[in-house]
């Protein structure tokens, strides 16, 4: 079994760290467990989806993280699910991290990932 981190920050936020196309079935998990899908989550997928033509804009700008446009509508009912995006490449491979939302639980991130088959820690950094 895979072992991974998810990060949770001084603010809250969750961070996981994925290969493209496990980060794509992460969120396609999340989303069947909310129900719902939000505007953020499908454009974070979007930008998976298309990882070529995002990643090249991203170098182009000199951008590190692509935030996905949030609904008020989400934001009012708390059902913002991505803060934001990084995609990067290590040789080959193409890499997400995926910055969620403070409101998106460790439990539900804990149970998508082993549904990947992923074994899970948790690594909560102090605030300074």
């Amino acid at each position: 079994m895979k072992t991974i981190k998810v990060v949770v920050d001084g603010g809250k936020y969750k961070w996981v760290e994925l290969p493209r196309e496990e980060a794509l079935k992460l969120l396609e998990i999340i989303e069947g467990k909310l129900g719902k899908s939000p505007r953020d989550l499908q454009e974070t997928m979007r930008y998976l989806r298309h990882f070529e033509e995002f990643y090249r804009d991203m170098q182009k700008r000199f951008k590190d993280f692509i935030a996905p446009p949030h609904s008020l509508d989400d934001m009012i009912r708390g059902i913002v699910v991505v803060d934001k995006i990084a995609l990067k490449k290590e040789g080959n491979e193409e890499i997400a991290t995926i910055v969620f939302d403070r409101r998106i639980s460790v439990d539900l991130l804990k149970e998508a990932l082993k549904e990947l088959g992923y074994e899970v820690e948790v690594e909560v950094e102090k605030p300074w």
